[in-house]
């Protein structure tokens, strides 16, 4: 018994520790190519303060892609939703109807106000699931415009990274969230491949081995 509480133990520290690794293939595309900080490349430098990780134009990508889904999702007409037929992956591949419109929508509304704080998530509430421009809020919230904006950057940063670092499943990227493409990671059997070394070309004319070039005869036609 105290085995398998050992056990369970160290495969819950294990999923503690799990952290994801952000990389340049997955924030190139989303960085800003203008941002004074990562220069288009998408990853910040480590330094003193901070390690490094995603930039924060990439940050705030992410959360205007997801944003920008969510409007959609709630905009559109009622007969264009539609109950889906769905396949989980897993050991056991099953199959069960949702409604990936209603869901998404729900999870940008329930993950903003887990990872929020109550000053962020009134911002969060009224400009991005209501709508309102920022004078609007301004007025309603009794906030000057810079802190506004400052809080605004702050929310999409921090959204951005939950969004994409969620666990099970991430709403970002959304092809994944919609059904569409798996990317998974490739097993250990793929990882200790030979690579075959190319070719050395000779350093001088005539050093190498003497190449001979194929000369097929050639017979009389007619």
């Amino acid at each position: 018994m105290q085995a398998q509480l050992n056990n369970s133990a160290r495969i819950e520290s294990g999923r503690k520790e799990e952290i994801m690794e952000w990389n340049h293939s997955e924030t190139l595309a989303l960085a800003k190519p203008a941002c004074t900080v990562c220069h288009g490349t998408g990853m910040r430098e480590s330094t003193r303060k901070s390690p490094a990780g995603p930039c924060n134009c990439v940050l705030r990508a992410v959360f205007r892609a997801c944003h920008n889904r969510f409007r959609n999702c709630v905009d559109q007409e009622k007969h264009m939703s539609q109950a889906t037929l769905q396949r989980t992956s897993g050991k056991e591949s099953r199959q069960c109807w949702g409604r990936r419109s209603e869901e998404f929508a729900a999870d940008f509304c329930l993950v903003g106000k887990r990872s929020l704080d109550a000053f962020e998530y009134r911002i969060f509430k009224f400009h991005f699931l209501l709508g309102a421009n920022w004078r609007l809020c301004c007025r309603q919230l009794k906030l000057e415009r810079g802190i506004f904006f400052h809080a605004v950057y702050r929310i999409q940063q921090k959204l951005g990274r939950v969004f994409r670092e969620l666990q099970p499943y991430g709403l970002f990227p959304l092809d994944e969230y919609f059904g569409g493409t798996i990317h998974k990671a490739l097993p250990e059997a793929y990882c200790n491949l030979r690579v075959m070394p190319l070719p050395q070309k000779p350093e001088k004319l005539g050093s190498g081995p003497r190449r001979v070039h194929l000369m097929p005869p050639l017979r009389r036609v007619g």
